[in-house]
């Protein structure tokens, strides 16, 4: 087992002294973060950082190394702190240089002031991020990551025994949300400093964040805190990212993985109580509301505090793929190597098993596959490129059918949610004003959310909300953007979702690409047959699809001019018979298809026979349609 050095278990102690050895030089900021870099790529080390994922808060110790898998969910005004500062020993005049970052509270020793008029101060800027799990995220992609991380957690290193009593959470979030009785049991077990600084036996500590107003609402007036989860019924913790350098790179819906300082210290609730409750400040100069006080210094007990060391955006977040597959490393050139290497049968067994679940479609099943391994890879003005939304018409009417498939699709992609959109459901589906399209990992993250919907859409009379609901919807799928209203007013946010919409007739939600349903079998019982498809699969081979759909997704993909001559030219030959059979859309749509198909064979250029096979699989798509459309007049 290698050995966890102060690096993993006290950070602040190797950051003091590289402060210690390279202050007041402001190179030993950058020194910090190339020495946790290094430590970070020796030896899989990564595996040996707690995760927050996995990990209960209570069972890490404060101000340890931790990481974090996290969806940005809101970013709150930048803020300034005590990046240095210097004490004073009244006694002995004696001064010594401490630093603030990656703290949320200034420290100073016994007998010791905090010299806020001292020259040697600085004060630095930083971004504060509003973090949460990755929405939706499978089960088998938190199942893997534990297993991976399993080291970390048992390390007796990395071990940490609360001194207080382990209480529940259900008394944590008493305590925080009522720091007065927080407040008392720690006047009972310490001495009471007052107003006099020289008098504290303990270290004295002044939060270091400059920027005021930033206090919890007293629970009387307040409603327990909402954590704002983008998906309900979501879990894990949500945290406030403390970002120092690069902060301008990350955006709304951003994936990322941070590795940083934990904090939990119980006097932000307290510090942050004492001041609302002495506060004499005019109504009028406070710019926050109560709510925004309480949402941006919630408990940090309920909401921990991470100060970043290293972050970065994640291209994906299967963990069964390497981290980074931009990079040039023998490893990863290995894997991807290894894994198309036998492509082909794998792309067989996912066409026969998703065919199965389709009820023996096989049509459907070649669309569904184009449709998982689909991603925006650009945007030309305001049009997303490579979006491939698909309508899964003619589903089994009064089945579970949706829900099944919704459960098996959870078994090979990274994240996915399901929202019905039926006749009573479009009036709660989403609520813009309260995120709950934020259900996105990051634009351009790879194995980003699908979204089901199903099962029924018929004909009825939308109030103003299904309405505006629809529009949500309506932009989402075709702009992939998201409509975010703040009440006083509205801002888009790009995003990067699959959508698959399932229904039994055409869905009146726009979408890229309608496939009729042709079920070859109809299984008396939809559960067990379903259920039956993934106890077949060995997970040996699950796991491939898993990283078959994902890999596919981060492949670039291009066009010679010599097809592209050629794609022209059948274009023009198709046109000439009947100019009204072939749109400038349905080109796009073709090229779009076999754009995917080529990716789905391990194909990063489009060859002549993708482009013929592009075409069939239409041609055997829009002939389905206007079968249907002869059995059922508006079906269309």
């Amino acid at each position: 087992m290698p050995c966890v050095g102060d690096w993993l278990n006290s950070p602040l102690s190797i950051v003091q002294g590289i402060f210690a050895q390279n202050a007041p030089n402001s190179d030993w900021e950058k020194k910090v973060t190339e020495y946790f870099k290094e430590k970070l790529k020796e030896n899989n080390a990564t595996n040996w950082v707690p995760s927050l994922n996995d990990v209960p808060v209570h069972y890490l110790k404060p101000n340890s190394l931790v990481k974090f898998r996290c969806m940005v969910q809101d970013m709150f005004d930048p803020e300034f702190y005590m990046g240095v500062y210097e004490t004073v020993d009244p006694n002995t005049n004696a001064r010594v240089l401490h630093f603030g970052k990656y703290r949320d509270v200034a420290e100073c020793g016994p007998q010791q002031e905090i010299d806020l008029n001292s020259s040697q101060t600085v004060t630095s800027e930083r971004q504060t991020f509003y973090c949460v799990p990755v929405p939706g995220e499978s089960a088998w992609v938190k199942e893997i990551s534990f297993l991976t991380d399993h080291q970390a957690r048992v390390s007796p290193s990395t071990s940490y025994t609360p001194s207080r009593h382990k209480r529940s959470y259900e008394e944590d979030e008493d305590m925080d949300l009522h720091p007065s009785k927080q407040k008392e049991q720690h006047m009972g077990k310490s001495c009471c400093c007052g107003g006099d600084i020289h008098g504290c036996v303990e270290p004295k500590r002044l939060e270091t964040e400059a920027s005021a107003g930033h206090h919890v609402i007293s629970p009387n007036c307040s409603p327990p805190l909402d954590l704002n989860f983008p998906l309900p019924g979501e879990k894990g913790p949500a945290c406030l990212v403390k970002v120092y350098e690069s902060w301008e790179s990350f955006k709304v819906n951003d994936v990322l993985e941070v590795f940083g300082v934990l904090s939990v210290d119980p006097v932000l609730s307290i510090v942050n109580s004492e001041e609302r409750d002495s506060s004499t400040l005019d109504p009028m100069e406070c710019m926050d509301t109560a709510e925004e006080q309480r949402v941006h210094s919630p408990p940090a007990s309920l909401v921990p505090r991470i100060h970043v060391i290293l972050a970065q955006k994640l291209q994906h977040i299967n963990p069964l793929l390497p981290a980074c597959l931009n990079e040039e490393e023998s490893k990863t050139c290995e894997f991807v190597s290894n894994f198309m290497s036998e492509l082909s049968p794998v792309r067989a067994e996912l066409l026969g098993f998703l065919t199965h679940a389709l009820l023996g479609d096989s049509l459907a099943a070649e669309y569904l596959i184009l449709h998982l391994i689909s991603t925006v890879y650009g945007r030309r003005d305001v049009l997303p490129l490579g979006k491939f939304t698909v309508n899964l018409s003619g589903c089994p009417r009064n089945s579970a059918f949706t829900e099944h498939l919704y459960r098996l699709i959870q078994q090979l992609v990274p994240a996915v949610s399901i929202a019905w959109a039926g006749l009573g459901d479009l009036f709660s589906l989403i609520q813009p004003g309260q995120g709950r399209l934020k259900c996105s990992p990051a634009p351009h993250l790879e194995s980003r959310a699908d979204i089901c919907f199903g099962p029924v859409l018929r004909e009825f009379v939308l109030a103003l909300a299904g309405v505006h609901n629809v529009t949500a919807l309506g932009n989402l799928i075709t702009w992939q953007k998201v409509d975010y209203d703040f009440n006083y007013h509205r801002m888009e946010f790009p995003c990067n979702i699959n959508v698959l919409i399932t229904s039994e007739g055409r869905s009146l939600l726009p979408s890229d690409c309608q496939v009729h349903l042709q079920p070859q079998i109809i299984p008396p019982n939809m559960e067990e047959y379903m259920s039956s498809l993934l106890t077949a699969v060995l997970p040996s081979v699950l796991n491939k699809f898993r990283i078959y759909l994902s890999l596919l997704r981060l492949l670039d993909y291009s066009i010679s001019d010599e097809v592209t001559k050629a794609v022209e030219e059948d274009f023009v030959e198709m046109r000439k018979n009947n100019p009204e059979s072939v749109t400038a859309d349905d080109l796009h749509k073709m090229l779009l298809v076999a754009r995917f198909l080529s990716l789905s064979a391990g194909q990063t250029t489009l060859s002549r026979e993708r482009w013929l096979r592009a075409k069939q699989l239409e041609a055997l798509r829009k002939a389905r349609l206007q079968q249907q459309q002869c059995v059922n007049g508006n079906e269309l």
